[in-house]
């Protein structure tokens, strides 16, 4: 087992590529057909744990996604494909878990919050970072401030787990590092060469990176499927800090190897070792005779 150039997050060891979730549990950002295909291949744990088993292969042990329901139960069949590649390779799997909590300011939604929290905790996840769909209902932009936000930290500590926040609106990484009483260890941060789904240009969102006090863990790195691997990668890992990590979805078992090897180019900064696609011809240009 190789092991992929790792960094630090509040005392754990995390490898600078995260497995990521949106190709198992289907949420393609492209269409409804893709989705439905993703979770196709993805219905049963077999599948699951043959793909993250291949990121293992790497050491690329540590995978973000939401892993418990609005019940607090383990998503399924994520979790027992997971607990699957873990028994087959022999390494534990790092869980970044980014529940969708509810944050109104009442009984109920704490309690609700809380058995999420609870659940991921339960489930075994490391890192516990606030969805943005919830931290941003905590924001006050006029303040510069995120309300309430410890609520959420505290349970998040109390059950074990580091906190963070994923935080699509970048100026959260901004408001938590201006208030250090705010208990955020990392973050999560859309970035990527076409700016899609960044709510900023691209340049702004670097700078915010650059400036930022803890370890940014980045997704989106592909626009989902909008460039390629070699583009997206080679760009991510040439603009952020040694630090920072990419977030690294893939459908299949042979793009977990083929992506892992041009993501580890870009960091040794070489040009990867990778076959070239099929064309009905090739020219001189794509490495043919005339």
């Amino acid at each position: 087992m190789s092991e992929f150039p790792r960094t630090e997050v509040s005392g754990v060891s995390l490898p600078r590529i995260l497995i990521g979730s949106n190709w198992v549990l289907g949420y393609s950002h492209r269409s409804v057909s893709q989705d439905n295909m993703i979770r196709d291949r993805y219905s049963t744990k077999e599948a699951v744990a043959d793909l993250v088993s291949a990121y293992l292969e790497h050491g690329v042990d540590a995978m973000m996604a939401p892993f418990v329901n609005d019940e607090g139960k383990p998503v399924q069949p994520l979790m027992d494909g997971i607990h699957e590649a873990e028994q087959r390779m022999g390494r534990k799997v790092i869980l970044i878990d980014t529940p969708i909590l509810n944050v109104d300011d009442n009984r109920d939604a704490r309690l609700f919050s809380a058995k999420k929290i609870e659940g991921s905790a339960k489930n075994g996840a490391t890192f516990c970072l606030v969805h943005h769909s919830s931290a941003e209902q905590l924001v006050s932009k006029n303040r510069g401030t995120m309300d309430r936000l410890d609520d959420y930290t505290h349970m998040i500590r109390e059950n074990g787990m580091i906190p963070g926040l994923s935080a699509h609106m970048p100026e959260l990484i901004v408001y938590s590092d201006n208030h250090p009483e705010y208990d955020v260890q990392t973050y999560i941060q859309i970035y990527n060469c076409m700016g899609f789904l960044m709510q900023i240009e691209v340049e702004g969102v670097r700078a915010i990176i650059e400036k930022a006090k803890h370890p940014v863990m980045t997704i989106k790195s592909m626009a989902a499927g909008r460039v390629t691997p070699y583009v997206g990668l080679t760009f991510s890992f040439a603009s952020i800090r040694p630090c920072d990590m990419v977030t690294l979805g893939a459908h299949t078992v042979p793009e977990v190897h083929e992506d892992l090897e041009i993501a580890l180019a870009a960091i040794e900064r070489r040009y990867p070792t990778m076959e070239k696609r099929s064309t009905p011809h090739r020219t001189v240009a794509l490495g043919g005779d005339k």
